[in-house]
């Protein structure tokens, strides 16, 4: 009786993308155990991938709207529609820190403009519902460019408007949304989002991010305090108190601005994505689950992608193989949460550069073990 195997694989981020690493996975299996049904869910914790994860699994459709990148040169973003009316957007694809030479990285100018003008052409063309992954931004603003591309204003003491960059911040006097599009009122956000760090202080956006970013000691400081002084502003102007709430620190304090301005509430990345991807649906009837990520590590137990695809396995009794670019010597928490086996691709010693070129040949030779395992444990 053929057996039905599940590759679910996040991406193997700078490397290869999740559609890529199980399909070489794949076809190693296959060498080793030819008669297998294959199902392959591409997979995201609402990172990297996301897009593609959701719209592959849902037979969306993609867009692509030029906008301006976080230092204002014009980039092309892509962004997923799916059900004709749910826009999944990924911030990096616009104000990402990939965007950004290493060398011209600085927080105190990069914006967020750029996702405020992606969330905008989502909205032209139907959507009423928005999930956007807040990861790997270049961004310190607190979502200030975001609000300014949907039409807020944001004062100095003489009543001038502020160009939209952290470094405005400091010079904020008062916010004014009377002319913020009145669409956004009847959109539904969700942040797809892991972080929980509030918007300032010793965990906040700027101490725990900042240097990522390009910011040192000092200019972190700077930053943090520019952002509790747009709390401040954000609380007297608008209603909104964002200081302490879990999550508005994630994405440079994108996750303060999408609260304030689009009333968005934040959700688990991976629990989101699976329940858009229908992936329980998929589950049932399997024989096996592989998933899998770059890094493994004790890290991955806490709302990382493999580790929500095990959980959702463990509940049909289904036994999951992580297969990853790299594990940390301790991964005890992550075969609590249900991973039987985590299985290197890395077969002798080598260079990370030398790796990650090499990473499909990898992982198809990561598939033959697995192939093996099958025919061991007769699951094949």
């Amino acid at each position: 009786m053929t057996k039905k195997v599940v590759l679910a694989i996040d991406s193997f981020k700078g490397s290869a993308s999740s559609i890529d690493i199980a399909a070489a996975v794949q076809e190693g299996i296959e060498t080793v155990v030819p008669e297998v049904d294959f199902t392959t869910i591409p997979i995201a914790d609402g990172g990297e991938g996301t897009v593609d994860a959701i719209v592959i699994a849902r037979k969306g459709e993609y867009h692509t709207s030029q906008v301006k990148g976080p230092l204002g040169d014009p980039v092309d973003a892509k962004y997923g529609m799916i059900d004709g009316d749910i826009a999944i957007i990924e911030m990096s694809a616009a104000s990402g820190i990939t965007l950004v030479p290493k060398e011209k990285l600085n927080p105190l100018k990069a914006s967020t403009f750029g996702t405020g003008q992606l969330v905008l052409d989502a909205i032209d063309n139907g959507a009423r519902e928005i999930y956007m992954g807040i990861g790997g931004s270049a961004t310190n603003d607190g979502g200030m460019g975001l609000a300014c591309a949907w039409g807020v204003r944001f004062l100095d003491e003489d009543g001038q408007e502020l160009p939209p960059a952290a470094e405005s911040l400091g010079r904020l006097a008062r916010i004014d949304a009377s002319q913020m599009d009145e669409r956004i009122k009847s959109v539904k956000f969700t942040i797809l989002c892991d972080v929980n760090n509030p918007l300032c202080g010793p965990q906040g956006a700027s101490y725990i991010f900042g240097g990522q970013k390009g910011a040192n000691e000092e200019m972190k400081a700077q930053l943090d305090g520019y952002l509790h002084h747009y709390a401040d502003c954000l609380l007297r102007d608008l209603g909104a108190d964002v200081l302490e709430v879990p999550g508005a620190g994630a994405a440079g304090g994108l996750g303060a601005g999408m609260m304030a301005f689009a009333k968005a509430h934040k959700k688990s990345g991976i629990e989101a994505v699976m329940e858009l991807i229908q992936l329980d649906e998929h589950l049932k009837g399997a024989d096996l689950v592989i998933t899998g990520e770059g890094r493994m590590d004790n890290q991955t137990a806490f709302g990382k992608a493999p580790i929500g695809v095990a959980l959702a396995a463990q509940a049909y009794n289904i036994p999951v193989i992580a297969v990853v670019g790299g594990v940390a010597l301790e991964t005890e928490t992550v075969y609590e949460k249900g991973i039987s086996l985590v299985l290197d691709i890395i077969n002798e010693p080598m260079q990370l550069e030398y790796a990650m070129e090499q990473v499909i040949p990898l992982a198809a030779g990561a598939g033959r073990s697995i192939g093996r395992i099958m025919k061991l444990a007769a699951i094949s």
